[in-house]
């Protein structure tokens, strides 16, 4: 009796867990690009306040990163980004302008979106970016240390 039971339970916790997984893998399929994605009023748009986020603008600790800092020409440092970006794992350029970049992160097994955009200053030599989940509440500071990898590919390539 005791092992019926016991294959019973691990028959309705993997059921469960069959069907939890499902339904995120739908979630991540069903989630749609934000409409406020660009530049506007010549900066990025502000994030949502999950921690899923991080943003060159934003002031507070838990969302805050700093700029890529860049000498010489603007448009081959946006250029740099650009062909970085397009070379990691699960990247898909998505816009191209003479200052702005968007890019799409998928996860490789649940097939979350992360929107990464840059925006290029070239007064200040700086290109400021803005990375979020398109879903969830947290993201393991996946977004947070993609930016960093891509700072570190960008200050080696200069």
């Amino acid at each position: 009796m005791k092992r019926r039971s016991m294959y019973t339970l691990m028959i309705v916790v993997t059921g469960v867990m069959a069907v939890g997984i499902a339904g995120i893998f739908l979630l991540s399929l069903t989630a749609a690009r934000p409409a406020d994605l660009g530049v506007h009023g010549g900066r990025l748009s502000d994030l949502p306040s999950t921690p899923n986020c991080v943003s060159s603008y934003a002031t507070d600790e838990l969302h805050s990163i700093q700029p890529l800092t860049f000498e010489g020409d603007p448009a081959r440092a946006l250029a740099k980004v650009r062909d970085l970006v397009h070379n990691m794992a699960g990247a898909t350029l998505v816009e191209t302008k003479y200052n702005y970049l968007h890019v799409e992160f998928r996860s490789p097994f649940f097939r979350f979106v992360d929107d990464a955009e840059f925006c290029l200053d070239a007064h200040a030599n700086q290109i400021h970016f803005r990375s979020a989940s398109r879903t969830g509440h947290s993201d393991l500071e996946v977004n947070r240390t993609r930016m960093e990898r891509i700072r570190k590919l960008f200050q080696r390539a200069q």
